[in-house]
Protein backbone atom coordinates (compact mmCIF):
# COMPACT_ATOMS: atom_id res chain seq x y z
CA UNK A 1 0.00 0.00 0.00
CA UNK A 2 1.05 3.64 -0.96
CA UNK A 3 1.37 6.35 1.79
CA UNK A 4 -0.28 9.53 0.61
CA UNK A 5 0.24 12.75 2.09
CA UNK A 6 -2.23 14.53 4.20
CA UNK A 7 -0.77 17.45 5.65
CA UNK A 8 2.39 19.93 3.18
CA UNK A 9 4.24 22.56 5.75
CA UNK A 10 6.66 24.92 3.59
CA UNK A 11 8.46 27.51 5.10
CA UNK A 12 9.64 28.99 1.90
CA UNK A 13 13.11 29.97 3.48
CA UNK A 14 13.81 27.04 5.43
CA UNK A 15 11.99 23.86 5.07
CA UNK A 16 9.05 21.43 3.31
CA UNK A 17 7.74 18.79 6.03
CA UNK A 18 5.66 16.30 4.07
CA UNK A 19 3.44 14.12 6.75
CA UNK A 20 1.89 10.78 5.32
CA UNK A 21 -0.74 8.85 6.37
CA UNK A 22 0.85 6.41 8.17
CA UNK A 23 2.11 9.32 10.69
CA UNK A 24 5.75 9.50 9.19
CA UNK A 25 6.25 13.14 9.22
CA UNK A 26 9.60 14.06 6.67
CA UNK A 27 11.41 17.55 7.13
CA UNK A 28 13.95 18.47 4.06
CA UNK A 29 15.85 21.41 4.16
CA UNK A 30 15.29 23.84 0.75
CA UNK A 31 18.70 23.71 0.43
CA UNK A 32 18.66 19.64 0.34
CA UNK A 33 16.13 19.76 -1.80
CA UNK A 34 16.77 22.05 -4.36
CA UNK A 35 20.58 20.39 -4.56
CA UNK A 36 19.20 17.46 -4.90
CA UNK A 37 16.35 18.66 -7.84
CA UNK A 38 15.42 15.27 -9.86
CA UNK A 39 14.77 17.21 -12.91
CA UNK A 40 16.82 15.90 -16.34
CA UNK A 41 19.38 18.82 -16.18
CA UNK A 42 20.15 18.63 -12.33
CA UNK A 43 20.61 14.83 -12.60
CA UNK A 44 23.26 15.84 -15.57
CA UNK A 45 24.92 17.81 -13.83
CA UNK A 46 25.44 15.03 -10.57
CA UNK A 47 25.60 12.39 -12.62
CA UNK A 48 28.85 14.89 -14.49
CA UNK A 49 30.28 15.26 -10.44
CA UNK A 50 28.91 18.58 -10.72
CA UNK A 51 26.75 20.49 -8.33
CA UNK A 52 22.92 21.01 -9.39
CA UNK A 53 22.91 24.02 -6.97
CA UNK A 54 24.32 26.53 -6.29
CA UNK A 55 25.48 27.31 -10.35
CA UNK A 56 28.20 29.56 -10.66
CA UNK A 57 27.12 33.55 -10.84
CA UNK A 58 23.93 32.29 -8.35
CA UNK A 59 23.55 33.38 -4.80
CA UNK A 60 24.13 31.19 -2.13
CA UNK A 61 20.35 31.69 -0.61
CA UNK A 62 16.95 30.09 -2.20
CA UNK A 63 13.87 30.11 -1.37
CA UNK A 64 10.76 28.61 -2.87
CA UNK A 65 8.50 31.11 -4.93
CA UNK A 66 5.54 28.79 -5.49
CA UNK A 67 4.78 25.23 -5.10
CA UNK A 68 2.08 22.93 -6.60
CA UNK A 69 0.80 19.57 -6.68
CA UNK A 70 1.35 17.08 -9.60
CA UNK A 71 -1.44 15.09 -9.28
CA UNK A 72 -1.06 12.47 -6.69
CA UNK A 73 2.66 12.17 -7.59
CA UNK A 74 4.60 15.12 -5.96
CA UNK A 75 5.27 18.43 -5.00
CA UNK A 76 6.79 20.76 -8.22
CA UNK A 77 8.39 23.50 -6.94
CA UNK A 78 9.73 27.17 -8.44
CA UNK A 79 12.79 28.67 -7.03
CA UNK A 80 14.49 31.90 -6.34
CA UNK A 81 16.84 31.06 -8.68
CA UNK A 82 14.34 31.08 -11.56
CA UNK A 83 14.26 26.78 -11.62
CA UNK A 84 11.29 25.06 -11.69
CA UNK A 85 10.91 21.77 -13.62
CA UNK A 86 11.73 19.31 -11.21
CA UNK A 87 8.87 17.02 -9.39
CA UNK A 88 9.73 15.88 -6.17
CA UNK A 89 7.80 12.11 -5.92
CA UNK A 90 5.89 11.23 -2.90
CA UNK A 91 7.91 7.81 -2.42
CA UNK A 92 11.04 9.29 -3.42
CA UNK A 93 11.00 12.08 -0.76
CA UNK A 94 9.86 9.41 1.79
CA UNK A 95 13.36 7.00 0.61
CA UNK A 96 15.58 9.61 1.39
CA UNK A 97 14.22 10.79 4.70
CA UNK A 98 14.42 6.49 5.55
CA UNK A 99 17.81 6.69 4.40
CA UNK A 100 19.10 9.80 6.09
CA UNK A 101 19.83 11.94 2.77
CA UNK A 102 17.66 14.63 3.52
CA UNK A 103 21.05 15.64 6.03
CA UNK A 104 23.63 14.31 4.49
CA UNK A 105 22.50 16.54 1.28
CA UNK A 106 23.12 19.37 2.95
CA UNK A 107 26.62 18.54 3.80
CA UNK A 108 27.31 17.41 0.34
CA UNK A 109 24.38 17.40 -2.56
CA UNK A 110 26.11 15.14 -4.61
CA UNK A 111 24.69 12.42 -2.47
CA UNK A 112 21.69 12.34 -3.84
CA UNK A 113 22.32 11.70 -6.74
CA UNK A 114 21.71 8.08 -6.42
CA UNK A 115 18.49 8.52 -5.24
CA UNK A 116 17.55 11.16 -7.48
CA UNK A 117 15.92 8.63 -10.46
CA UNK A 118 13.87 7.35 -8.49
CA UNK A 119 13.33 4.05 -11.23
CA UNK A 120 16.65 4.04 -11.61
CA UNK A 121 17.51 1.14 -8.60
CA UNK A 122 14.27 0.00 -6.42
CA UNK A 123 16.11 -2.30 -5.05
CA UNK A 124 18.81 -0.16 -3.51
CA UNK A 125 19.77 -0.92 0.26
CA UNK A 126 19.58 2.69 2.00
CA UNK A 127 21.89 0.17 5.31
CA UNK A 128 24.71 2.22 4.18
CA UNK A 129 23.33 5.80 5.31
CA UNK A 130 21.10 4.67 8.28
CA UNK A 131 17.49 4.17 8.70
CA UNK A 132 14.58 5.99 10.06
CA UNK A 133 11.42 5.09 11.44
CA UNK A 134 8.28 7.03 11.45
CA UNK A 135 9.09 8.33 14.96
CA UNK A 136 12.41 9.64 14.70
CA UNK A 137 11.43 13.22 13.59
CA UNK A 138 13.30 14.75 15.92
CA UNK A 139 16.40 17.26 14.84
Amino acid sequence: MRAEPVDIDIVRDRSVTVTFDDDMRCEFPVIALRSACPCATCRGMRERGESAWPRPGQPETITILDAQLSGAWGLSIDWSDGHSTGIYAWEVLRRWWQAGLDQQMVIDPILAAPLADPIADPTADPANVGDRSATDVAR
